[in-house]
């Protein structure tokens, strides 16, 4: 099958090799997928950077851990009605050596969700990690049904999944945005209201909610926790799954008087059930109308190198995909 790998950490262009690797055969309990799009996050970036300091997990690394295409072959104890249908997979590089970027990827049944009509492989290849990680974010508080969340970064891949899941789960959504240019995906989304994240926020969030909000799903835990807190009201929570610092200082004290719960949401680690049920509100989700990602570019696989650094700094709006 084409391919692309790296075998060491660094820039895209210094590390990101195409070639032919033998096809992958699926293992008991998986599935193989003809990969048509796969998806880049920053996830994707930030391994292939070792951002994290951990290094080479693997000696070789197909990169990307989402993807979309049509099973074509399935391991023992997989009926084989599976094969034929249009799937999206998530988690095909968490834990293991192989994504996406290649014509073929092998992942657990559980890694899969159908894809709905009318939704294209480019889009499907976007849901993975932004869909699972906004859908944890929402719920691990609790039933958001008629209850009002705050989601910080609603223009984002995952604030934005995040307004529609908790739309679409009967809450109340006041999204917050960088500037006046994200106001449109986040009402897209379906947030009922859009505010800047700046030095008015708080007075503007409790103009809409008086008594506080009851949820918040964050982007960037270090720097708005201050205003979190006073925005949240008794006994409310955070869900948060990113930081813009990685040692963060927190109000203790005024956390402790509110009895505020934080969850720190690592989506490579959320529970099997947790994960499925992702995939089928954010399916639900689109089906009920949600429009889903806007693509801004589609790459052939050949040309890996300059969609990673596309998605480094962005030219345009939208996700970038590669087309397999």
């Amino acid at each position: 099958m084409r391919a692309a790998w790296y075998e060491k950490q660094g820039p895209a262009n210094e590390v990101l090799i195409v070639g032919e690797m033998p096809d992958p055969q699926p293992g008991a309990g998986e599935v193989r997928i003809r990969i048509a799009a796969s998806g880049i996050n920053p996830g994707d970036i930030k391994k292939r950077q070792d951002s994290f300091g951990l290094g080479m997990p693997y000696p070789r690394v197909i990169p990307h851990s989402d993807g979309a295409g049509v099973v074509d072959l399935v391991g023992d104890h997989i009926s084989a009605e599976w094969i034929g249908r249009r799937v999206w997979c998530y988690g095909a590089q968490s834990y293991r050596p192989f994504g996406t970027a290649a014509e073929f990827t092998v992942v657990p049944l559980d890694h899969v969700a159908q894809l709905p009509e009318k939704v294209s492989p480019e889009e499907g290849a976007c849901l993975g990690i932004p869909g699972i990680t906004a859908h944890r974010a929402v719920h691990v508080g609790g039933d958001v049904a008629r209850r009002t969340l705050l989601v910080q970064g609603a223009g984002g891949a995952v604030g934005m999944c995040a307004v529609a899941v908790a739309r679409h789960a009967g809450a109340r959504v006041i999204g917050t945005i960088r500037s006046p240019s994200e106001e449109p995906t986040a009402r897209t989304a379906g947030a009922h209201e859009v505010v800047l994240n700046d030095q008015g926020l708080a007075e503007r969030v409790r103009s809409l909610a008086p008594a506080g909000v009851d949820h918040i799903v964050e982007v960037a835990f270090g720097a708005n926790i201050d205003a979190d807190v006073e925005m949240l009201k008794m006994g409310g929570s955070i869900g948060a799954y990113a930081t813009d610092t990685a040692a963060p200082k927190i109000p203790f004290w005024l956390m402790v008087f509110k009895n505020i719960r934080v969850f720190f949401l690592g989506s490579d680690d959320f529970p099997v059930e947790a994960k499925v049920a992702a995939t089928r509100d954010l399916n639900d989700a689109l089906r009920a109308g949600w429009p889903g990602f806007e693509i801004g570019e589609r790459i052939p696989l050949a040309e890996i190198a300059r969609a990673h650094e596309l998605v480094e700094h962005p030219a345009r709006r939208g996700r970038i995909v590669i087309m397999v």
